[in-house]
């Protein structure tokens, strides 16, 4: 079984930071894929940013490139997601999610674990 808690959301106003962190536990991660969602208020839950837990290559949704980085600490078991330069239109839970293999990263029904989510809300 894997655990994924995340934290580090709040409420921050345009322009600002947050860093989000997920702390997986459970089982073996150096061949899975960790991936940050969101879903805001009536919408559904889409794709943010992706990283490989072995080589540390990244993809990211093109609403939040620049803008936003993935990184992980292996020994930590952690993975980040460093969100500057912040938009109202980023308020969504944030969910940290895991998947196996590297392909269909955008599909939220491709993952296998998730975690409970943070709230961000970002204020204009």
């Amino acid at each position: 079984q894997v655990q994924l808690v995340e934290s580090g959301g709040g409420l921050v106003q345009a322009g600002g930071s947050l860093r989000l962190s997920c702390a997986a536990s459970g089982r073996t991660f150096s061949r899975y894929v960790m991936a940050w969602f969101r879903q805001a208020p009536g919408k559904k839950r889409e794709f943010v940013a992706a990283i490989s837990w072995s080589d540390g290559s990244t993809v990211y949704a093109d609403s939040v490139k620049g803008r936003f980085t993935i990184s992980r600490d292996n020994a930590k078991n952690t993975v980040y997601l460093q969100m500057n330069s912040l938009k109202p239109e980023d308020t969504a839970v944030y969910y940290c999610a895991q998947k196996l293999h590297p392909s269909n990263l955008y599909y939220t029904s491709e993952y296998d674990y998730w975690g409970q989510g943070t709230q961000v809300t970002v204020s204009s």
